[in-house]
Order: structure tokens, then C-alpha cells, then sequence
């Protein structure tokens, strides 16, 4: 029997939903846990999986249309199936099913708290026939005081959508678009006049702005090569992209005078190398400050689990290694707990392992805080993105000589910027400055460490 596809709700204010693009045709085949849909809610983009295995027998809506929360928007089920020509709506395979749904049911109760009769709400053509319109395409007309069976739908049967009752409530307005149509434009500063729209009644879609922002482009002609993102690259992407649309990012800076810190890094060159084999670098002692100064300040050690804000116990510290196609993390233990001996041998060790593929699975798991160090490149100062489920990574640039005041003089100093970026859900501005000022202490006064 055939599955229906809804259209999910994924926050509680959300009501409405916009179907950004499909992953699937009609025909194709359809595994439990592939992606199907991409919408846009009011909070995020996010990529719908199908709870159903079998054929992708319809699709009832196109690229940029609007959905109200638990509509069927496709069906999913074996070769040959029928399935209803027309979105149904809500739960309830048939149109007789979806006009008795319980939604409906709330919409009468709401127009009769209004003083609206159901006959009214139910709108007749002239004809006779009751008229199908999407549920905000109701609302609007109620709040336009418009008559349905005045409006023209564009959608399947004459369905009428909110777009064809605001463009009849205001038939002088110039431009019709999709609501990512609009979003693309905005961000890339393009007037939607002059642009010629493809959806219905010329309304404007997010390839037309595409378009007219490149109109020499097309993918047809467009040479290069292409190379499928899979594997770590796939990986990074997603998690960049989760903790990006999940958390508020924050990013604070501050310059470090590193000349006691590189003082302190050529008195250990040579015993830590005799010790270990490995010549300790700055990313050891900034990782060891790291830890000291996590220490003074627990709340930046913590993770978002739920509705529960979760205090580390251990100071694990997560080291960016940037790897063919991607960026892993190897997680070092205990941080707090090891010398600047044991903590070279250990990040050495993990380093080569990730650059070699080596790296266990335990050794990339349970990290409370991530230091990523791009010093050794021609970078000052970066905006890193928090390594999820920690909510603080700290970005480290390079070190530079820079004229800065001394005791009333101007000195060349060796500088180097510290940028603190972090979950803003569950840490505040004033304990983040708290601690990178401390950490900005310790490594310029680096026998802290030992005190």
C-alpha cells in the first residue's frame, strides 16, 4: 500500500514549509534513510529522509513552493500503485478524507470564533463545486475580506495558493517571487524588476535570480572538473553546515606577545627531543595553556546536551588536522594532567596517525574543547566553527612582528591573534573575554604553567 510523504514539523512556531529541491524523481527507487527533500523552515534548511522503502510514485509540489506542516507532498510505495492525482493535504489518503481531517475541523471551530459561518469558509464556484485552497491562502483571504471563488489558482485542479490571493488582493504589484527567490536577491543585491520570471503567473524562482546574476553561465557549458563531495569532504560539510545553522556563533579576538612563550619553547627544544624524539612546538605549549586556563574557567568547558547545559569533568582537547579532501580531529586526554613531554609525544603521534589514516576511533571521541592552528600559514586571525557537541574552539593565527607600545616606547614585538569563537546558547560574552584574558596571561607569562 502506498506511504504518504509529509511535509514535517520541525520547530513549534513553524506552520509552513518551502520545498527547496528534490533528491529523488518520480520512478526512482527509494531506500529507508535516504535524503528525498530539502525544505526551508523559519529557523533552518534541513534535509528531509524517507521513512519508506519502495518507488517515489509522486510528487506533488515543485521547487519553491510553500507547504503547510503535515501536508502530503508525495507518495512513496510499489511500481503501479494509484495514488490520487491531487495532493490530498493532511493525513487521510483521499480528498474526502482530507476535507474532514481534523485540521479542517480546527479551521471551521477558528472562523466560527470569528463569527464566519462553514458555508462561507467553503467557498462555492459557480458551478457549485466546493473550491480547494491551501490552508494560508484561507487565512489571507479572510484577513483581505477576499471572496475565493473570485481568485484564479495556479496550482493542481485550480488549487488556490496564498500567492494567487495576494497577487489578486494586489494585482498592481510588479514583481511576484518565491521566498528564496527574494533571499538570493537580497543577498546578492539584484533588483527582481526587469527579471523574467519561469514559475506560474511569472513568478520569479531562485534560478531566475541565479540567472540574471550569471546570464552567461549555464551548466550545459560550464567547463572544469567535477569531482563528487563524498567521504571526509561530505562529512566536514555537514558538520560545518550543522553547527553553523544550530549555533549562534561569537567570535572574540585578542593579540599575544609570544616573546616569553618562544623563550620558554628553546629551553625545551632539546630536552623534550631527547625525551621523546619530537621537538615540541607552539601548538603544545598553546594547548597546555589552553587546559590551564580551562581549568580557572569551567564554563567555557561544557556542551549543549538537550535542555541540560553539561559541565565537563575532563579537559579533552580536540587538534584540527588538516587531512587530503577534509579536516579531522584527534582528541588528546586529559590535557590538564600531562606535561609539555608527553602532551609533544602525544600530538605528534595523533598528527601522523590522521595524516596517515590511522587514527582509532576512540581517539576522535569524547573532546570538550578544539584548538585549530593555522600559524604555520600567512593567516592573522580566522572565525573558526565550533567542533560539535563542545560549544568553544579557539582559533590560532600566526606569529608576526609588530611595532607596539612598551613602557612609552615603540618595540617590535612578536604578536600573534588568538580568535575565541563559541556557542552563545550557553556561554555569554563576559566569562568568554574571562578566559582568552587568561589565557592571553599565561602565554605571555608561561611560568604560570609550572606554578
Amino acid at each position: 500500500m502506498a506511504k504518504e510523504i509529509f511535509m514535517p514539523k520541525l520547530s513549534s512556531t513553524m506552520q509552513m514549509g518551502t520545498l527547496l529541491q528534490w533528491y529523488k524523481n518520480e520512478g526512482d527507487s527509494v531506500d529507508v534513510g535516504e535524503p528525498l527533500f530539502e525544505i526551508m523552515t523559519d529557523k533552518i534548511n534541513i534535509e528531509v529522509e524517507s521513512y519508506e522503502e519502495g518507488i517515489l510514485l509522486k510528487k506533488y509540489f515543485a521547487e519553491d513552493e510553500e507547504v503547510p506542516i503535515n501536508h502530503v507532498v508525495g507518495y512513496i510505495g510499489e511500481a503501479g500503485e494509484r495514488v490520487p492525482d491531487a495532493p490530498p493535504g493532511e493525513a487521510g489518503g483521499s480528498q474526502e478524507s482530507a476535507d474532514l481531517s481534523d485540521s479542517r475541523q480546527a479551521q471551521l471551530e477558528d472562523l466560527t470564533a470569528q463569527g464566519i459561518s462553514e458555508s462561507t469558509a467553503q467557498q462555492e464556484d459557480a458551478n457549485g463545486e466546493k473550491l480547494r485552497a491551501t490552508p494560508a491562502a484561507r487565512r489571507i483571504a479572510r484577513e483581505e475580506n477576499i471572496t475565493l471563488s473570485e481568485v484564479t489558482g495556479s496550482g493542481p485542479n485550480g488549487r488556490i495558493h496564498q500567492a494567487d490571493v495576494m497577487s489578486f488582493a494586489s494585482p498592481e504589484q510588479p514583481v511576484k517571487a518565491t521566498p528564496l527567490a527574494q533571499k538570493v536577491a537580497m543577498a546578492e543585491g539584484v533588483d527582481l524588476d526587469g527579471i523574467k520570471g519561469s514559475g506560474a503567473n511569472g513568478k520569479i524562482k531562485r534560478a531566475d535570480v541565479e540567472n540574471a546574476i550569471q546570464p552567461n553561465a549555464s551548466p550545459a557549458t560550464t567547463s572544469g572538473k567535477r569531482v563528487k563531495m563524498e567521504g571526509i569532504r561530505k562529512v566536514v560539510a555537514q558538520r560545518m553546515l550543522q553547527s553553523k545553522t544550530t549555533a549562534p556563533h561569537v567570535t572574540l579576538t585578542t593579540e599575544v606577545d609570544m616573546s616569553q612563550a618562544i623563550s620558554l619553547r628553546k629551553q625545551l627544544l632539546e630536552p623534550i627531543e631527547q625525551q621523546t624524539g619530537y621537538r615540541v612546538s607552539y601548538t603544545e605549549i598553546i594547548m597546555k595553556a589552553v587546559a590551564f586556563s580551562l581549568k580557572q574557567h569551567p564554563h567555557i568547558n561544557v556542551s549543549l546536551e538537550g535542555n541540560e547545559i553539561v559541565y565537563k569533568d575532563e579537559i579533552n582537547l580536540g587538534l584540527a588536522v588538516a587531512v587530503d579532501n577534509g579536516l579531522i580531529v584527534p582528541v588528546i586526554q586529559h590535557v590538564d594532567q600531562k606535561g609539555l613531554s608527553a602532551l609533544t609525544a602525544d600530538c605528534k603521534r595523533l598528527g601522523i596517525a590522521a595524516r596517515d589514516n590511522k587514527v582509532k576511533p576512540q581517539e576522535m571521541s569524547g573532546g570538550t574543547f578544539t584548538v585549530s592552528n593555522l600559524g604555520m600559514y600567512a593567516i592573522d586571525a580566522f572565525t573558526p566553527v565550533i567542533n560539535q557537541p563542545e560549544s568553544a574552539i579557539l582559533g590560532v593565527g600566526r606569529i608576526n612582528e609588530k611595532p607596539v607600545g612598551v613602557n612609552g616606547a615603540i618595540e617590535l614585538r612578536p604578536m600573534m591573534v588568538l580568535s575565541l569563537s563559541f556557542d552563545h546558547r550557553v556561554i555569554d560574552g563576559a566569562p568568554a573575554a574571562a578566559f582568552l584574558t587568561e589565557l592571553k596571561e599565561v602565554l605571555e607569562q608561561p611560568i604560570k604553567l609550572l606554578v
